[in-house]
C-alpha cells in the first residue's frame, strides 16, 4: 500500500487490485492470505479501528449533544417558569398555534436543505463542514436569547433549520469515510446516545435554569439558550482541530492551496503502519470517485430509498413530537405539576431511550440480516406506549399513563440508528460515496416530514385535542398510525430486497477489476452469535 508509485498517482492507489497486490509485498504489515487477497491480522485491524474510535466518536458525541440541546430547548421553554408568566409563550405573546408553527418551520428548512448540505460536504473537507454546522448552531442558539416577538421566533427557527441541515446525515456519511458498512451500526448508536442524554440532561438542568429566573434581567429559558449557545460555538470552532479530514492513501499529501491554507490544519486520524492497514481494509469496500449528476439521479431513482424514508418518517416524527411536547403531555396527565417537576419527569423518558440504544443496537449489528425485525419490534413498543399513555387508568392524574411515555422512550431508542445503518449498508455498495451522502440526506430530510406533522398539526397545534377525558387522544392515535406506516415500509423493503436483491452495477466478479467486498462483513459471518457481540468489529 505504501509503494513509491502511490505518490502522485491517485488512480493507481485507488485501484483496489493494485492496492491489494502492493499490500502482499510488504511483510512488515503481517499479512496472511485468504481467498487470494492480502488480509491483515484481524486483531491488528481491530486496534486500528479503536484508535479511530477514540479520535472521532467523542467529538461526534459532544457536537451532537450540544446541537440536540439547542434544537430541542424550545420544547422545554414552553413550560419553564409558567407560574411567573416567564415561559416562552407568555414572554413572546405567542398562541399555541404560533408555537407549533415555529417548531415546524425548523423542519421545513431541514427537509429542503438536508440534501444540498450533504452534497456540498462530499465535495469539500467534511470536518470543515461539520465545524461550520456546529458553530452556526451555537451562534443561532445565542441569538435565541434575544427573541421578543413572533417574527423573531419564526426567523430564528428558520435559520436554525437551514444551518443544522445535513448534520445528522452528514455524520453518517462522514463515518463511512473511515469505516466499512458492517462497522458503522454500533458507532452510529454510540454517538446517537448523545441525543438521549441531551434530552435527559437539558430536562434536569432546566430545573436549575428556572431557579436563575430574573437573574441579570433574563428569564430562565433565556439563560438556557445563552449558555448552550456559547458552549456550542466554542465546540464548533474546536472541531477544526479535533476532527480529522477524509483519509488519504498512504504517501499522498493533502492539498493546502487556495482557501485551505487559511484554515487550521487537522492532524491525520492515523499515521504510519496504522494508516496503511486502515487503507487496505477500507479499499475492500469501495473506492472514492468523482460523482456527477447522473450518479446522483441513480440514487434518487433507486426504489430502495423510499421504504427507508417511510421507516424514518414514522419514528422520527414520534421522536420529535415526544421531545417537543413531552412536558405538555405530562402536564395533561397531572395539571398540578410545577415547571420544575415537569422538567424532572421529562428526563427519564430519554434515559429509557438511552438504555434501549445500548441494549438493542449491538444486537442489531450482530444479527444485521434481521435489522427489520429489530426495528419493527422497537416500533411495536412505541405503539404500546402511546396506547397506554392515551387510555390507561382513570382520571387525569393517572400515573400509568406516564409509564406509557417511558415505553415510548424505550421503543424510540434503536430505531433511528438502525434505519441510518441500513441505509449505509444498502447504498454504499450500490452507489459508492455519493450513494451514502445522498441517500442518508434524503432519508433524513424526507423522513423529517414526519416531524413537521407532529410539531405543527398535533398537540398544541390541535387545540381541540387537549380537552376530554383522554388528553391528546387524536394526536397520539395519529402517531400510532404513522408508526404502523414505518412497520409496513420495513416489510416492503425486506420483500423488495428478497425479490430484486441489492446487487450493484459497480460490483465486478473475482475475475474482474475491482470486487467491492466488505472484508469486515465477511469475517462477521464467522463471528456471528453472542460471544463477541459487544466488541467493535
Amino acid at each position: 500500500m505504501a509503494s513509491s508509485s502511490a505518490v502522485g498517482h491517485r488512480q493507481d492507489v485507488d485501484d483496489i487490485n493494485e492496492a491489494q497486490a502492493d499490500a502482499l509485498k510488504q511483510p512488515e504489515l503481517h499479512h496472511d492470505v485468504e481467498a487470494g487477497m492480502g488480509i491483515v491480522d484481524i486483531v491488528r485491524i481491530e486496534q486500528v479501528y479503536k484508535k479511530l474510535d477514540r479520535r472521532i466518536l467523542p467529538a461526534f458525541w459532544v457536537l451532537y449533544f450540544l446541537c440536540s440541546a439547542i434544537r430541542s430547548n424550545v420544547g422545554l421553554a414552553q413550560t419553564m417558569n409558567t407560574n411567573n408568566k416567564h415561559d416562552l409563550a407568555s414572554q413572546l405573546d405567542l398562541t399555541p398555534k404560533q408555537v407549533s408553527t415555529g417548531l415546524a418551520l425548523f423542519y421545513v428548512c431541514y427537509v429542503i436543505f438536508d440534501l444540498p448540505s450533504n452534497l456540498v460536504m462530499s465535495k469539500l473537507s467534511p470536518h470543515i463542514w461539520m465545524s461550520r454546522i456546529v458553530t452556526g448552531v451555537g451562534i443561532i442558539g445565542i441569538c435565541l436569547t434575544a427573541m421578543n416577538s413572533v417574527w423573531s421566533f419564526y426567523l430564528l427557527r428558520l435559520l436554525l433549520g437551514i444551518i443544522i441541515a445535513g448534520m445528522w446525515p452528514g455524520m453518517s456519511y462522514y463515518l463511512t469515510l473511515f469505516y466499512p458498512p458492517s462497522r458503522t451500526g454500533k458507532r452510529i448508536g454510540r454517538y446517537f446516545t448523545a441525543a438521549q442524554v441531551s434530552a435527559a440532561v437539558v430536562g434536569l438542568v432546566s430545573a436549575g435554569f428556572q431557579k436563575m429566573d430574573g437573574l441579570g434581567g433574563l428569564v430562565g429559558f433565556q439563560w438556557m439558550f445563552l449558555l448552550y449557545g456559547l458552549v456550542g460555538t466554542l465546540v464548533g470552532i474546536s472541531l477544526l482541530w479535533w476532527l480529522p479530514d477524509r483519509p488519504l492513501p498512504p504517501g499522498e499529501i493533502r492539498d493546502r492551496s487556495g482557501w485551505r491554507k487559511y484554515l487550521p490544519h487537522s492532524k491525520p486520524a492515523l499515521t504510519g503502519e496504522d494508516a496503511q492497514i486502515h487503507y487496505q481494509d477500507l479499499t475492500r469496500v469501495y473506492r472514492r470517485s468523482v460523482w456527477n449528476l447522473k450518479d446522483l439521479w441513480n440514487v434518487v431513482t433507486d426504489w430502495r430509498l423510499w421504504p427507508l424514508a417511510g421507516m424514518y418518517f414514522g419514528v422520527v416524527g414520534v421522536g420529535i413530537g415526544t421531545q417537543s411536547y413531552g412536558t405538555v403531555i405530562i402536564r395533561g396527565i397531572n395539571p398540578t405539576l410545577t415547571g420544575v417537576q415537569l422538567s424532572l419527569l421529562f428526563a427519564p423518558i430519554w434515559v429509557m431511550d438511552l438504555l434501549a440504544i445500548l441494549i438493542v443496537t449491538p444486537l442489531s449489528d450482530r444479527f444485521h440480516h434481521h435489522r427489520a425485525l429489530f426495528f419493527s419490534a422497537a416500533v411495536v413498543i412505541q405503539i404500546t406506549g402511546l396506547l397506554v399513555t392515551t387510555f390507561a387508568g382513570n382520571g387525569s392524574s393517572s400515573w400509568s399513563r406516564y409509564g406509557g411515555l417511558l415505553l415510548v422512550g424505550f421503543g424510540l431508542g434503536p430505531t433511528v440508528p438502525i434505519c441510518m445503518t441500513w441505509t449505509n449498508e444498502i447504498f454504499q455498495p450500490r452507489h459508492g460515496e455519493v450513494g451514502v451522502a445522498a441517500a442518508s440526506a434524503l432519508v433524513s430530510g424526507l423522513g423529517n416530514l414526519g416531524s413537521i406533522l407532529t410539531t405543527y398539526a398535533l398537540y398544541t397545534g390541535w387545540p381541540a385535542d387537549a380537552v376530554g377525558p383522554h388528553k391528546f387522544r387524536k394526536s397520539n392515535l395519529v402517531m400510532v398510525g404513522i408508526l404502523c406506516g414505518s412497520i409496513l415500509s420495513a416489510a416492503i423493503l425486506v420483500v423488495g430486497l428478497r425479490v430484486f436483491g441489492n446487487t450493484s452495477k459497480k460490483q465486478i466478479n473475482s475475475e474482474g477489476a475491482a470486487a467491492l467486498v466488505d472484508g469486515a462483513a465477511r469475517r462477521e459471518v464467522q463471528q456471528r452469535g453472542l460471544g463477541r457481540m459487544f466488541c467493535f468489529r
